[in-house]
């Protein structure tokens, strides 16, 4: 009896560790804010899946599949009815209803860095407690994609005001607000400590709505290492157990480490530079950018300072995407820049300021270094300033440089998204060209993407879309430098190959950890 009782104990033990698993995370940066729709960026989307649950999202081989909704139908050209799931709770413990879905779009349409992904939208019609009708304003092919974006969140949790006398519903980037600071999603995980720049900690959600998901950790301690070096070693000593991105330069040693398990995939993230024609008169004139591309060695860039962890890119969507170009050459001739230079009249060149974030995206600030090596070579003298993440984005959007890094992963999967945000004419009613901090403005390349976005027939959006790379090709809207590969490392026994994925949002809820 004995016996029997000690073994029922010592397997309750066990299965209790197993779900008790606690996992120490590197990453190069925390998360900006609590509030998921403060930025629109890859560390925030990353937090949004620990913390909130999307509508749907993608999967491993860029399908839908169902998460706070249950099945999705199109109903007209206009309407896709989404159907809720029942008996989930908010990390507050309100339930979660059709109410909380259409008081988040109306939130995601106020919000400088979601709002250009909202612009066809109108207002949802709610059917009942778990049915919604999301309606846009004219055909819209990609519904579904934008419903990966949607987070509800809670309502009643962020409706009224907070002990300073301010709404909590306030979205601020940089100051103080309730949601900068405070959280209540449906997601599998809650902050339970945050010392930004230093430390997050995220519980596992007791109430979590999945009970079907095998994900056994329990608490998440994220440190962000923003130094490469640092990161990895980190790694190897044990002092954490999953890292993201991996250094180039450490990727074949972690592949040859039996302790080790390395996981990569090209990515979709565009590295690019911005030259802003209206604060520098010379990047209005299309010798000069042109001037610009040709001096920049893209292809040596992913080579040597990406240790072969990049591809070079001309455009904006890689290969696999509708708008992708095969036959756009590369560009790179320093002879015919320095030819382009003196054609403009700049053969002494000029001077320039630029600046770079040195933590978001992988070895930005040595790239940054090249570039300006580069373009000394005809005559470009650029003063570099770099930052990290934390206060890159405010400097970008006053546009305080000449020349701008910006990266991109398209939020919809899709070609348009780049061209939304990166080279629309800049539009702050309605979001386009958002991150244009070049200011390159062309009508005919903006009628092509509300013609694509407008366009259900695959075929001929793709014409369009693949004119629009052409037309930035050829006008030198903005200057390529290559898709970023995704990289992650984790000890073994830590299975992450089932949840990353090429949007590089890690699904943790469901990681499995021996």
């Amino acid at each position: 009896m004995k016996k029997l009782l000690f073994l029922v104990l010592t397997l309750a033990l066990l299965a209790t560790t197993a779900q008790g698993k606690t996992l120490k995370m590197a990453l190069d940066a925390d998360p900006e804010s609590m509030d998921p729709l403060v930025q629109l960026s890859g560390g925030m989307l990353q937090y949004s899946h620990l913390v909130f649950d999307p509508l749907i999202r993608w999967t491993k081989d860029m399908k839908f599949e169902p998460r706070l909704a249950t099945k999705w139908e199109r109903l007209d050209e206009l309407t896709v009815r989404f159907y809720l799931r029942p008996d989930v709770k908010f990390h507050s413990g309100n339930p979660f209803t059709a109410n909380d879905v259409a008081w988040t779009l109306e939130r995601l349409k106020k919000s400088e860095d979601f709002k250009g992904l909202f612009t066809a939208f109108a207002n949802p019609k709610i059917i009942d407690d778990y049915t919604i009708d999301i309606v846009t304003t004219e055909p819209y092919p990609l519904v579904e994609n934008i419903a990966t974006y949607i987070f509800p969140m809670d309502a009643k949790f962020y409706t009224g005001t907070d002990d300073k006398g301010q709404s909590k519903d306030a979205i601020v980037k940089t100051e103080y607000s309730f949601a900068n600071e405070n959280e209540s999603g449906t997601g599998p995980y809650m902050v339970t400590h945050r010392e930004h720049g230093v430390k997050i900690v995220y519980t596992r959600f007791a109430d979590y709505w999945d009970k079907d998901s095998k994900g056994n950790i329990k608490e998440i301690i994220l440190t962000p290492i923003k130094e490469n070096a640092t990161r990895t070693a980190a790694l190897l000593s044990g002092d954490v157990d999953f890292i993201a991105p991996v250094p180039p330069q450490d990727l074949d040693r972690l592949a040859k480490h039996q302790d080790i398990n390395l996981q990569t995939m090209p990515g979709s993230r565009v590295i690019t530079l911005q030259m802003n024609q209206k604060r520098k008169p010379e990047f209005a004139d299309l010798r000069v950018r042109q001037a610009i591309i040709a001096a920049i060695d893209n292809a040596g860039i992913a080579a040597k300072i990406m240790k072969g962890d990049a591809t070079p890119a001309q455009q904006q969507g890689p290969e696999g995407f509708d708008g992708y170009v095969a036959d756009l050459a590369p560009r790179y001739n320093l002879e015919k820049a320095q030819a382009l230079m003196k054609e403009a009249g700049f053969e002494k060149g000029f001077d320039a300021t630029m600046i770079a974030p040195n933590n978001r995206y992988v070895n930005d600030d040595k790239i940054a270094e090249a570039v300006v090596s580069m373009l000394s070579k005809i005559g470009i003298k650029v003063s570099l300033k770099t930052m990290p993440k934390a206060q890159y984005w405010d400097e970008f959007d006053a546009q305080v440089a000449d020349i701008q890094m910006v990266g991109w992963h398209s939020d919809t999967e899709d070609s348009a998204n780049f061209s939304e945000y990166l080279i629309m004419c800049p539009d702050k009613e309605t979001g386009k060209g958002q991150y244009n901090s070049g200011n390159y403005c062309n009508p005919k390349l903006d009628e092509l993407i509300n013609q694509a976005n407008v366009e259900t027939d695959r075929t001929k959006r793709t014409a369009m879309l693949q004119e629009v790379e052409r037309i930035a090709y050829n006008d030198a809207a903005f200057v390529p430098l290559h898709w970023q590969n995704l990289s992650w490392a984790a000890k073994k026994g830590i299975d992450i190959e089932p949840i990353v994925n090429i949007m590089d949002f890690p699904y943790l809820g469901d990681l499995v950890m021996e």
